[in-house]
């Protein structure tokens, strides 16, 4: 939900209300929050919310595709898969079986930062969840039958949701421009001549050197009692010993050195172009506030109906049909600050580039409002009070905060952070950063249509 401009007076009463919510959410949010290190390395978070007799278990490991290896990309995501296929105890397809029978639902996902498995079940089936998941942990049948037949799931997917998908393609291209030494260059499915090559060793290998309890941590959230969750963790969890953890190695990304452009020829009804700043992260809570001076910014671009992109280039100008702004402060790696927009019919993508530079010119040389910055203040607030309603999402948080080595304390402190940033800094930023030399600009110059059927992408399925 997002909040509609008002009067700043008005403004500021809706603001103090939001704050005084916010306020009582987090204190108590934060009041229900509980750890404990067993003595394998686990860490385990639990957020009691007595709202609703339901659970959800997420298990995070902090292995992501950047800690791949040149020539093995997309192994972490293609383990994720085989993560599934069953263990000595758990004959494969049982896992998935037993969690649904219970009346619950599961699934996994892999980033470029960290791989993470989930359960939502009633509260009473807890132990159950705990039982399967600590069993793969370390227990997982690994044999090349399945394995081959799991890559060939895998580089099915990178079909259809990277070949022939105009966009995620044209993301890939550009990725592989931006980023000249990080990791993030590579894309978190794999390149398709990786896949092709990888072996049921190289899952072994990867299984071993990061999943074990001290590379991990466990969040539960729900209608739960800590000191409980904590006993059966210990049950479950805590006989699997732990592991000899590699370092993970820091990867820093050069200066770039010029402008850089590309252009995507593929299959594709529209054109589209997209602008990435390399952009900083959150890396020091109480120091940083560049990253914060960022997340307002784009929400003055983007964000709602009165947003600038949006209210300038599609409604006023009718030189983009959309058009927005992205930027993700936590990361462990680097970030982008980005803006892609799409012509509208008669216009061209060299149209809309003037157009997108020309919002940025403007906001270099007459900062942002103070009524703009109400309205963002009062935005990011409302939105993270309405996420509080989601016991999913607040897993999520404490997950994702947990596995970048920010801690789970971190939400509360950005929150105030944002609050805190004054008009000038978002000028500062916008001037420091939306600057050529720091640009990467891809174009999606679009082809005819095979008249073939599309794909129907899986939808966030792993094909397990």
């Amino acid at each position: 939900m997002l909040i509609k401009p008002l009067g700043l007076e008005n403004m500021k009463t809706r603001l103090f209300y939001i704050a005084l919510l916010l306020a009582w959410s987090l204190t108590s949010a934060q009041a229900e929050i509980f750890e404990r290190t067993l003595a394998n390395g686990l860490k385990v978070v639990v957020k009691e919310d007595h709202r609703a007799p339901v659970i959800v278990q997420q298990i995070w490991y902090k292995a992501g595709s950047m800690d791949e290896r040149t020539g093995k990309t997309g192994i972490a995501h293609v383990l994720e898969h085989m993560m599934f296929k069953g263990t000595k105890a758990v004959p494969m397809g049982e896992f998935s079986k037993r969690i649904a029978a219970a009346g619950g639902r599961e699934n996994a996902f892999t980033s470029t930062d960290y791989t993470a498995y989930f359960q939502q079940l009633h509260k009473s089936q807890l132990p159950l969840a705990m039982k399967l998941e600590s069993d793969r942990m370390h227990n997982l049948n690994l044999t090349a039958e399945e394995f081959g037949k799991e890559v060939k799931v895998v580089m099915e997917e990178r079909r259809m949701r990277t070949d022939d998908e105009p966009q995620s393609l044209m993301n890939e291209v550009m990725n592989t421009a931006i980023y000249q030494q990080h990791p993030y260059q590579h894309p978190v499915i794999g390149w398709m001549s990786d896949l092709e090559e990888l072996t049921v060793n190289d899952a072994r290998d990867w299984y071993k050197r990061w999943y074990a309890p001290n590379n991990a941590t466990l969040v539960i959230a729900g209608d739960v009692n800590a000191e409980e969750v904590f006993a059966l963790a210990k049950k479950y969890y805590g006989p699997i010993p732990k592991s000899i953890q590699p370092p993970r190695r820091h990867f820093t990304e050069p200066a770039q050195l010029g402008i850089k452009r590309l252009v995507v020829k593929a299959p594709a009804e529209l054109p589209q172009l997209v602008m990435s700043y390399h952009t900083p992260t959150v890396q020091n809570l109480s120091q940083d506030w560049k990253p914060y001076a960022l997340e307002i910014l784009a929400g003055v671009l983007d964000g709602n109906q009165s947003a600038r992109l949006n209210k300038h280039l599609v409604r006023e100008q009718q030189i983009a049909s959309s058009a927005g702004a992205g930027y993700d402060s936590t990361a462990r790696g680097p970030s982008l600050f980005t803006l892609e927009a799409t012509p509208s019919t008669g216009k061209t993508v060299s149209d809309v580039e003037t157009a997108l530079r020309a919002e940025i010119a403007l906001l270099i040389k007459d900062g942002v409002s103070e009524e703009e910055l109400q309205r963002i203040r009062a935005q990011v607030m409302a939105s993270e009070v309405y996420k509080l309603d989601s016991l999913f999402y607040q897993a999520m948080q404490i997950g994702q905060m947990e596995s970048i080595g920010l801690g789970y304390g971190a939400t509360a402190v950005m929150l105030k952070k944002l609050q805190a940033v004054t008009a000038e800094q978002v000028q500062q930023v916008a001037q420091e950063f939306l600057q050529d030399d720091n640009l990467t600009v891809a174009t999606l110059d679009p082809q005819p249509l095979s008249g073939k059927p599309k794909h129907q992408s899986a939808g966030g399925s792993h094909g397990h």
